[in-house]
């Protein structure tokens, strides 16, 4: 595929048929995706490939809560565990989505054909924000791009996907089930298959709506402003 068509078509996929990904090309996937850019040239990420049936069902059963939590937080106008959010709103709002029925790819995790547990390492992070009194975000650009570039490599192999952070609600028990210790932590799920639905065209807000030039408040930004 050409490289803009790829980064212009490739959305989250959720919906899988049933015709498996084999070994191989997700052996190439992988193999692409390592090219990743990372702090220091690190590579500070691990990957465990989750076949076993019973790991995987016990995964989908954790998934289950932070789902519907999320569900239940998005119906009452919250940005799901935003930083900035009142705890007490974010509580009522838990409180009154308390029997949210969870279905979809949540309801059937362990049914999707390749599940990928992505594990950042601690130690290999330089977190330049760490020590600002504010939400940290800083280590993640190490490891995110390395996720993304598996979801452009599964592209190019006809395959869809999703990055899920739902399952680090649930960090020490995915951690124990898949024997990660300290201080591995989990930075996401990625789910992978042949997509039921391939997408072809996303909706994504104009460049001039995020984009000034030299202050936040500062004039859109577009050809020609100078």
């Amino acid at each position: 595929m050409d490289l803009i068509d790829t980064l212009r078509s490739t959305g989250s996929v959720r919906e899988f048929t049933d015709e498996p990904v084999d070994d191989a090309a997700l052996a190439r996937i992988l193999d692409t995706a390592r090219f990743a850019p990372s702090g220091a040239n690190a590579q500070a990420w691990r990957v465990v490939v989750v076949k076993d049936p019973a790991v995987r069902a016990r995964l989908r059963d954790l998934y289950q809560q932070p789902w519907a939590d999320y569900l239940a937080l998005t119906a009452a106008g919250l940005r799901p565990w935003s930083p900035v959010n009142d705890r007490d709103a974010e509580a009522a709002a838990l409180g009154a989505g308390a029997d949210i029925t969870v279905g979809g790819m949540a309801a059937h995790l362990d049914q999707v054909p390749v599940l990928l547990a992505l594990f950042a390492d601690l130690a290999q992070l330089a977190a330049v924000d760490r020590d600002l009194d504010r939400y940290s975000l800083a280590g993640g650009a190490s490891v995110y791009p390395f996720a993304w570039n598996i979801l452009l490599a599964a592209r190019a192999e006809g395959v869809g996907g999703v990055l899920t952070t739902m399952l680090i609600r649930a960090e020490d028990e995915v951690k124990r089930l898949l024997g990660a210790e300290d201080p591995l932590v989990l930075a996401a799920v990625i789910a992978l298959g042949h997509p039921v639905h391939q997408v072809r065209r996303l909706t994504r807000e104009p460049v001039e709506s995020f984009t000034t030039v030299d202050r936040i408040d500062g004039a859109p930004f577009s050809p020609g402003t100078g």
